[in-house]
């Protein structure tokens, strides 16, 4: 599968690990300074635009998964060190032991809606990937095939961006009560 591949799996790994890293992760985030006010969720990459005219190229169909990729590996490194540290007060409010806490903070990465976003990236994902493997196959680049492809990847990191701005309201709803 090549550039290609290792783009959609890296796109997919970023996409459906959160829960697994908040979690795993806890210990390792970065503090933030007493009296700060918390951060909002970073928002993602802008989405890459579409050709200007009737031809396109394979390296364009290559060029539109990595973006997205990027996108999403960006969206997660702006927003999950803001989570955990949202978390860990959250622990450290509710006075939860690491045990209470692994157990009390998995609706927060882990929920009902949350798994319909999973379930949507999914899709989205395996759409991508048989998008992007029929464009950078077929013996002449068919410009339709992109854009479409270009819709998928920031529907996307649209679903993914839902997904962060619902888990910070949820945490964001607890450390206020």
């Amino acid at each position: 599968m090549g550039r290609m591949g290792t783009s959609l799996r890296l796109a997919a790994i970023l996409a459906l690990t959160l829960g697994a890293a908040a979690r795993a992760q806890m210990a390792d985030a970065p503090a933030q300074p007493p009296g700060a006010a918390p951060p909002a969720p970073a928002a993602p990459a802008p989405a890459p635009s579409a050709p200007a005219g009737d031809s396109c190229t394979r390296a364009e169909f290559e060029a539109v998964v990595d973006d997205a990729a990027a996108a999403l590996r960006d969206l997660n490194l702006k927003n999950k060190p803001d989570f955990q540290e949202k978390l860990r007060q959250l622990k450290d409010k509710r006075g939860w032991s690491h045990d209470q806490f692994m157990t009390e903070a998995a609706p927060y990465v882990r929920d009902d809606k949350i798994a319909v976003f999973d379930q949507e990236s999914d899709q989205l994902l395996n759409d991508i990937s048989s998008l992007g493997q029929e464009g950078a196959e077929a013996k002449s680049p068919d410009c339709a095939l992109l854009h479409e492809l270009r819709a998928r990847m920031k529907v996307l990191v649209d679903t993914q961006s839902a997904k962060w701005r619902y888990m910070f309201g949820k945490l964001n709803a607890a450390l206020a009560q």
